[in-house]
């Protein structure tokens, strides 16, 4: 059981009680888009958003177990489970980077460095779980060309040693080996670049089918952005980032350069 089956019975019952999208949007207070989206598995609704939805459709609990139950099966954390989601279903994927390589973009060895930095006590059978789920999400880079993936670092992502000089030596071939294969872009602001636009980690997404969203992410804490305003604000402030940072050309010779330091220090 997964969204796609919690849609098709959203979509199900809900032509039952002879309800429109439209409708039904309107008395759950979202639009009749969503409803859509949630029953192509396109979205996922939130837990109230599906509690309204079982006072509405008479389905006494049905749709808050299930979403609960997909919820609490997700290997990632509660505000992360929905936009992993979304980056499969994802055509292009824009990210700013503060701190860490993006997930989608970690090697094994400097995944373990990040979970052991923020879970030093772990046992490790969950540090494991995590990298796993890390390392199957990033799968979705297998495709040739989807989703378009562009990312722009801080030079501090580079710089900062995360698992030791062989990870992060692993970690930035990694990197080239991608952007060379022209599967991804990557820049890096430097530190000469100055006060940066955003002040923390950003993933922009479009989708084919489904408006564009922005995901924000704190500690332990994110949050999915889909206000239009408010995803043109990200969008340009990500805009101003990007034209501060390096070129293509530039970033990926900054990024081999590190690279080359750290497999020196590893000897």
């Amino acid at each position: 059981m997964g969204w796609e089956f919690f849609g098709s019975e959203l979509k199900r019952r809900r032509e039952a009680v002879g309800l429109s999208q439209q409708e039904l949007g309107r008395r759950v207070f979202c639009s009749g888009a969503y409803i859509g989206q949630f029953e192509t598995a396109v979205r996922k609704p939130q837990l109230d958003v599906a509690q309204r939805i079982d006072v509405e459709l008479q389905t006494e609990g049905f749709f808050e177990r299930m979403c609960t139950e997909l919820i609490n099966n997700s290997p990632y954390v509660n505000y992360f489970a929905e936009t992993a989601y979304l980056q499969g279903l994802a055509s292009t994927i824009h990210e700013f980077a503060p701190t860490f390589v993006p997930g989608l973009l970690q090697t094994e060895a400097y995944a373990r460095g990040v979970f052991l930095g923020g879970f030093p006590f772990a046992p490790e059978d969950r540090i494991q779980t995590w990298i796993t789920a890390r390392l199957e999400r990033a799968r979705m880079l297998e495709h040739p060309t989807r989703p378009l993936l562009w990312v722009v670092l801080d030079e501090c992502v580079i710089r900062r040693s995360i698992g030791g000089a062989g990870a992060m030596s692993e970690q930035l071939a990694h990197l080239v080996n991608l952007v060379e294969k022209r599967r991804i872009g990557v820049q890096v602001l430097p530190f000469g670049a100055g006060a940066p636009a955003l002040g923390g980690a950003l993933s922009l997404m479009t989708f084919e089918d489904a408006p564009p969203v922005a995901y924000t992410e704190g500690v332990k804490s994110g949050q999915l952005l889909d206000e239009p305003a408010l995803v043109g604000d990200c969008r340009r402030l990500y805009d101003l980032v990007t034209a501060a940072a390096l070129s293509l050309e530039a970033s990926l010779s900054l990024i081999k350069s590190a690279a080359e330091e750290y497999a020196h220090e590893r000897r």
